[in-house]
């Protein structure tokens, strides 16, 4: 199959640590794919292995085809990367910094204004950095990464630390983006952002992925215990069994017009990480 980024038996050893196991993950083009792990599961240096950054200890790892260790200009032209230390030049404007990096990857420069207004930070683009908050440098380095229009997206954290209305602005231009054919490798263990936004998710531990699908194939797998939550015309919420006692009663309540909304209770990304490994996603 012609994945956007394949990876087969990666391993990655650090001195007598072992950071990735075995690692096989295909990426479809145009797919959102999600990396949920906590931190220090290893999340990063695959993003590095991937890109070509570090090189793995065995395996083979490929991007739009090409090995990641031999990777040339012209690929990294083809690709963005945002992570939580991607440098930006700290006594320059917004827009200097975008000029820079446009000139690097012989993009257009005219670009720019609107590739700020995307971000949120129109008005801003005369603005040393060394002035911008946390969340308006995250937006930028995110814009600077969109200065190439990558057919891929490597996304490291991006919203860790950030206010919600940040967030959700990020969100809504990753989805935008996703809708003109890019490509995203998502790293985070933020399980809300994951749901909200990933076509398939990779539950990532100590270098391993203990199991990998869409939501709905995670949630129907792990749902042993079939309930349903029922919220009743006094106001209290009852959670029923889906058995036959169950059924009886969510029956008996209806013919009572008892019920004003009732919800099966599918198992989260968080309560089946903690299942499979013991650890919370944080």
């Amino acid at each position: 199959m012609d994945y956007a980024i394949a990876m087969r038996n990666i391993n990655k050893v650090f001195g007598t640590k072992t950071a990735i196991k075995d690692l096989s993950i295909g990426v479809n083009k145009g797919e959102m794919f999600g990396f949920l792990g906590p931190s220090g599961a290893g999340k990063t240096t695959t993003i590095k292995i991937v890109t070509g950054q570090l090189k793995q200890t065995g395996g083979k790892a490929e991007i739009l085809g090409h090995d990641t260790t031999t990777l040339n200009h012209g690929i990294y032209s083809q690709i963005g990367i945002v992570t939580d230390n991607s440098g930006l030049y700290e006594s320059m404007t917004a827009y200097e910094n975008l000029n820079i990096f446009s000139q690097i990857l012989n993009t257009d420069k005219k670009e720019i204004p609107d590739l700020l207004k995307k971000v949120g930070l129109s008005g801003e683009e005369k603005k040393q950095v060394k002035k911008f908050s946390r969340g308006m440098k995250q937006r930028l380095i995110l814009a600077r990464a969109m200065l190439n229009k990558p057919q891929i997206l490597f996304l490291d954290e991006p919203t860790s630390g950030l206010d919600p209305s940040t967030a959700l602005e990020i969100h809504k231009l990753m989805l935008e983006m996703k809708s003109n054919g890019t490509t995203f490798f998502l790293t985070t263990h933020n399980m809300m952002e994951a749901t909200k936004l990933c076509d398939r998710i990779a539950l990532f531990n100590e270098g391993v992925i203990v199991d990998m699908g869409t939501l709905d194939e995670l949630s129907q797998k792990y749902n042993t215990e079939k309930r349903v939550k029922i919220l009743l015309t006094t106001g209290e919420e009852i959670i029923l069994d889906l058995n036959s006692a169950g059924s009886q009663k969510i029956a008996e309540l209806i013919n009572k017009d008892e019920v004003i909304t009732m919800h099966t209770q599918e198992p989260t990304l968080e309560s089946i990480f903690l299942k499979l490994t013991g650890r919370e996603l944080s």
